[in-house]
């Protein structure tokens, strides 16, 4: 026999004591873990579409959202970020947030003092209702992924 021939063999014979070793599952260890559930996409508030939400990104990293919240709204040392479920003003839903937009709050309002300005109502820029309502879906989204 030649040598590459029972080096074969071997190799053979290796791999199949190898699976008779592997655990097979049993009704104690499934033969794999679940797959963990994907996470639905949160159903949008009454009256919101996707179509909202983007012209709402448009208008806040294009008007003066983004001066003080960041572009995507991440925060800084001007305003809170709104990229989490922690809300100052208001409960964070979209109502809310329609109005803390329209009516903005003074300084003497202000709760969290480390922001160093106030929101100025509409936006400081005097955005239309349309436009409210759409950045108001976009902030509405950022914290609802």
């Amino acid at each position: 026999m030649s040598s590459s021939i029972v080096v074969r063999g071997l190799a053979v014979a290796a791999m199949f004591a190898l699976n008779a070793c592997r655990s097979r599952p049993t009704a104690e260890t499934p033969n794999a873990a679940p797959a963990p559930a994907v996470a639905a996409a949160p159903s949008l508030p009454p009256g919101v579409t996707r179509e909202m939400i983007l012209a709402g990104d448009s208008v806040f990293n294009g008007k003066s959202c983004k001066n003080c919240h960041g572009i995507g709204g991440v925060g800084g040392v001007r305003a809170p970020s709104l990229t989490d479920k922690t809300w100052i003003h208001i409960d964070g839903s979209f109502d809310a947030i329609v109005k803390l937009v329209t009516t903005g709050f003074t300084k003497a309002e202000q709760v969290d003092k480390q922001y160093q300005f106030s929101m100025n109502p509409r936006g400081g820029v005097n955005l239309t209702d349309v436009q409210i309502q759409a950045v108001s879906a976009y902030v509405w989204s950022l914290s609802h992924k």
